[in-house]
């Protein structure tokens, strides 16, 4: 199965959303935002900036 983001709402009233992977492992997770709109932009930009992605080791 592949991975798949969810979009909630959280206790607070803000809207977030979560990357799991295919077996539903939580891989990534979002800031709150104000509106469920700007989740969704959030999660639009991740698939469009993150396929080529590279690693940096900072330590």
């Amino acid at each position: 199965m592949a991975g798949k983001f969810e979009l909630y709402t959280d206790s607070g009233g803000g809207h977030r959303f979560r990357l799991k992977a295919g077996n539903g492992e939580v891989i990534a997770s979002s800031e709150s935002y104000t509106t469920r709109s700007a989740a969704k932009n959030g999660i639009e930009s991740i698939k469009t900036n993150a396929p080529g992605a590279t690693v940096v080791e900072l330590d």
